[in-house]
């Protein structure tokens, strides 16, 4: 099929990459040429460090350009400028494919539901899950999920990613698999915290048990099914973005925890971790759904109100005693 991926990051070049050997036509857009004359080399040591790349893939800056004649768009950008490239695609007739993990936090909507303002829910999906990036484009085996109100779109877009190291599963249930894959990244945050305080396995633990439920308690409230976050958009990407090295996330939560501030964070790393601007949007959507979120409230706390990170762990220990739900 024709393919266009919107966003070359390393996730987006990681996917176009997987898309290309599977015999697509894929086109890559960005904004940034310099990134995709880098990436039509063959290589990208800043995103994909030793990943060979295809040089026979197509690129364009132009977005009109680059999304004509395609069947089939997957938008990789970051959540914060999703909506500005989103209505751009309105009235294409293609599949629209979110890989994105983030809440818009003027609205508290999800990618896919922005999506759905520009074209059909059913020609609408989103795909999640316990990946990073390198490890996609090299080859190691990896599972992820797509979701979409319609399965036969669902099926569409799992016969296009999948690969023998790369499987992809389907679900209906396209909120729980967004709400899953952007809440984690929160909580990563948060047991990064747990690392850079000198913290060990029982704090993490249990600090990801915990979180998962309240991922749960939110994103229910928010329309998804709970058993979605039991699978690989809920537990299984919460488990590697708070215990891997590799997570972006959990060193944002690292750096916070050893006592640097966001401001000299943002001074050596302007472009920081979805954590960082979903933290402020699930703790204004928990507020209007009236869910308590404990954890999300002190990673908020911290990256928003300049929290003593002791201070919050603290906090969160002492609440008053509770049933484990």
């Amino acid at each position: 099929m024709r393919i266009c991926v919107l966003g070359a990051g390393a996730w987006g070049a990681a996917l176009a990459k997987v898309l290309h050997e599977n015999g697509n036509a894929v086109t890559l857009w960005d904004i940034n040429p310099a990134l995709l004359a880098e990436l039509k080399s063959g290589r990208s040591e800043k995103l994909l460090p030793g990943v060979a790349l295809p040089t026979d893939w197509k690129t364009e800056a132009d977005i009109t350009k680059a999304v004509g004649g395609n069947e089939v768009l997957v938008l990789a950008v970051p959540s914060q400028f999703f909506r500005d490239v989103a209505v751009k695609l309105k009235g294409h007739p293609g599949i629209l494919v979110s890989v994105t993990k983030g809440i818009e936090f003027e609205t508290g909507e999800t990618m896919s539901r922005i999506l759905r303002e520009q074209a059909p829910a059913d020609r609408v999906v989103a795909l999640s899950g316990p990946s990073f990036a390198r490890e996609v484009a090299l080859g190691i085996p990896t599972s992820v999920v797509c979701a979409c109100d319609g399965d036969g779109t669902a099926k569409t877009v799992q016969g296009l990613f999948h690969r023998p190291e790369f499987r992809i599963y389907r679900n209906t249930d396209i909120l729980g698999v967004e709400y899953g894959g952007a809440l984690k990244n929160v909580i990563a945050v948060g047991a990064g915290v747990g690392d850079g305080l000198g913290y060990g396995d029982n704090t993490k633990a249990g600090l990801v048990s915990r979180a998962l439920s309240e991922m749960r308690r939110l994103g229910v409230a928010c329309g998804a099914k709970p058993e979605t976050f039991n699978g690989l958009s809920g537990m299984g990407d919460l488990m590697l973005t708070c215990f891997s090295q590799q997570s972006r996330n959990r060193a944002l939560g690292e750096r916070i925890g050893k006592g640097e501030t966001i401001e000299q964070i943002v001074a050596s790393h302007p472009k920081l971790a979805e954590g960082y601007p979903t933290a402020r949007s699930a703790h204004r959507l928990a507020r209007q759904k009236n869910v308590p979120t404990p954890i999300m409230d002190e990673v908020h706390a911290m990256l928003y109100e300049g929290k003593n990170p002791k201070q919050a762990v603290r906090d969160l220990i002492s609440r008053a005693f509770k049933a484990e739900d």
